[in-house]
């Protein structure tokens, strides 16, 4: 059976469009009920953002085989056990007649503080791998085949993220890649690494301007770093777990 990318660049470019317009919805609502969480704190805290590529991902497993699957959105059945600690919260959890199948990230950044937050976000992904592996190599999620992990990050398409960033490290060079990058080549580096040493089964980065609330606009570094990777090799996965149930 071929598999289903549910026509994943329309809905890509629209879960963009709500992306932004959800920002800006949440920044003019709390401002006009005059409460201090304003500027881009507001339209963070306002949370749903990324519900699109939420969205997307169901339609995925819905159209290779899953239909019967468990997909968990809401907070309160969003946890897993981890090794280093106890739970981790996720954004979307796929389980199928008791068997985690799939648990992946949804994240996003807006200027203007890509700096600390960029390295917080690296942070976060290799702790949550880390931690959500060994638990697994643990028997946390009991005798099962190896689920899919995703992370994927939105960014502003901005001047301060395609600039380029100088380092300060005194006493030992910072690898060569790292030299003279801009924010957004940092996350597909990040995005490279993250798949290279097996944290996460697919990593992707997309780059989004904010005019891109008309339109949905959106680029990807190269291919591998690329929502039609993630989405091609999540689909894959989701069809040969179909496939194990016979």
């Amino acid at each position: 059976m071929a598999l289903s990318l549910a026509n994943y660049e329309t809905k890509a470019r629209k879960a963009v469009k709500s992306f932004w317009t959800g920002r800006d919805e949440a920044r003019l609502k709390q401002a006009a009920f005059g409460r201090s969480d304003q500027g881009e704190r507001a339209a963070v805290t306002a949370g749903k953002n990324m519900n699109g590529f939420i969205s997307l991902m169901e339609d995925l497993v819905r159209g290779n085989g899953l239909k019967s699957a468990d997909i968990h959105l809401s907070r309160r059945v969003l946890t897993l056990p981890g090794f280093f600690r106890p739970t981790k919260l996720w954004d979307m959890i796929v389980m199928d007649r008791g068997v985690l199948v799939a648990a992946l990230e949804f994240k996003s950044q807006v200027g203007p503080s890509f700096g600390n937050n960029c390295n917080n976000r690296a942070e976060e992904s290799i702790g949550t791998a880390h931690d959500f592996w060994t638990a697994y190599r643990e028997g946390a999620f009991g005798d099962m085949p190896r689920p899919f992990l995703g992370w994927l990050m939105l960014v502003e398409d901005a001047e301060a993220s395609r600039a380029p960033v100088r380092d300060y490290s005194p006493h030992f060079p910072v690898f060569p890649e790292f030299r003279n990058s801009s924010y957004l080549d940092r996350y597909h580096l990040l995005c490279k690494k993250l798949m290279h040493e097996q944290l996460y089964t697919t990593a992707t980065v997309l780059a989004s301007p904010r005019s891109s609330a008309k339109d949905g606009r959106f680029t990807c570094h190269d291919d591998m770093t690329s929502l039609s990777s993630f989405v091609s090799t999540f689909a894959g996965h989701i069809a040969a777990a179909s496939a194990r149930k016979g």
